[in-house]
């Protein structure tokens, strides 16, 4: 059973996060027990990742992440909406071989020549990744299964629909029960997402694809989550919350919130 682990983080994966987290939050419990931390440089340095992912590095900070998560050696992790594999395969290559990752993408997105092609590369290299095409409401993990879940510029996705991209509208609430069912008792939820406005969230969305931070942090809540961390990292004080993420004038330097969720033992 997965402990709180941020007191007994090893010091080399707090040593590459702590000049960035001031504003961190104090952890909700602390307990002494012994954690493996893995070697995150050397999972986001890995030579064969893809060049297109590996500029992107820059701007998301892989590494500090995961050390802010409190990410394991070993840990069964389960990455939301993966996209194209970005955090995927760091996530892989960071847990080792006894670890697992499995991705879980709407079958929509991962249709194309193109991203069957990407997912290839990723798991050839990475094995203990396993893509999962599922829409994310009917996709439920085994109960009590996951030490890990990742949910990286998605969560504002779970209110947003689109008759274009085929996503049917979703209930929030029910996916984060889902998740939270098969989380293990300490499993850690991490969540990053681009700062919006106060407002009607679905409308918020559908604008922007951005979420108001208020609004992600009372909904884990509500499903039981304990907020054990925020961080400050991507704070952006001069972006312009009204533009939507994918405008040239924003795009990748957006203000985004950084929390992290667990499942109470």
């Amino acid at each position: 059973m997965r402990a709180s682990i941020f007191l007994t983080l090893a010091t080399s994966a707090l040593a590459i996060a702590a000049p960035v987290y001031a504003g961190e939050t104090t952890p909700v419990s602390v307990a002494a027990t012994e954690v493996v931390s893995p070697d995150l440089a050397a999972a986001v340095s890995d030579p064969g990742r893809d060049e297109a992912d590996v500029a992107l590095d820059e701007s998301r900070s892989p590494a500090e992440v995961l050390a802010f998560m409190g990410l394991e050696t070993g840990d069964a992790v389960l990455d939301i909406f993966a996209g194209g594999g970005y955090y995927s395969e760091i996530l892989g290559r960071a847990v080792g071989p006894d670890g697992k990752v499995l991705a879980v993408n709407p079958p929509q997105f991962v249709s194309s020549e193109q991203s069957k092609k990407k997912w290839a590369s990723v798991t050839a290299r990475q094995p203990n990744v396993t893509m999962v095409p599922s829409q994310l409401p009917d996709y439920k993990p085994p109960a009590n299964s996951v030490d890990f879940a990742m949910l990286h510029l998605i969560y504002h996705d779970f209110y947003w629909q689109s008759e274009k991209f085929k996503v049917d509208q979703m209930d929030p609430a029910a996916i984060l029960a889902n998740i939270y069912a098969g989380m293990k008792p300490g499993g850690v939820v991490a969540v990053i997402d681009h700062v919006g406005s106060p407002g009607d969230t679905r409308t918020v969305v559908d604008k922007t694809h951005r979420i108001d931070p208020a609004t992600a942090r009372a909904d884990f809540i509500k499903a039981g989550f304990v907020l054990d961390g925020e961080s400050g990292m991507f704070a952006n004080p001069d972006d312009d919350l009204e533009k939507n993420v994918f405008d040239p004038a924003v795009r990748g330097i957006t203000s985004r919130f950084i929390m992290r969720f667990r499942k109470p033992n």
